[in-house]
């Protein structure tokens, strides 16, 4: 099995907003993967898979998400 954790630091309250979003995928059955995210003072993803190509399946998805949840969140922010 492959693991591998991404760990993000960001203000906790937008550690706690991105949290609630990325959870929702997270519940989600994904092919030979697990994907455990935690909150707290920084944003841990952790996905386990049975081989790297369905890691790096799930990196990518995890990463982009990752990516529009915080976009979203300065795009709040600056009132844009």
């Amino acid at each position: 099995m492959q693991e591998l954790t991404i760990e993000k630091y960001m203000p906790r309250e937008m550690v706690e907003r991105v949290f609630m979003a990325l959870s929702v995928e997270s519940g989600r059955e994904v092919p030979r993967t697990k994907v455990k995210i935690e909150g707290g003072e920084s944003l841990k993803i952790t996905i386990k898979a049975e081989d790297l190509h369905a890691l790096r399946a799930a990196l990518n998805s995890y990463l982009r998400w990752l990516q529009l949840a915080v976009d979203v969140e300065e795009v709040i922010e600056d009132g844009s």
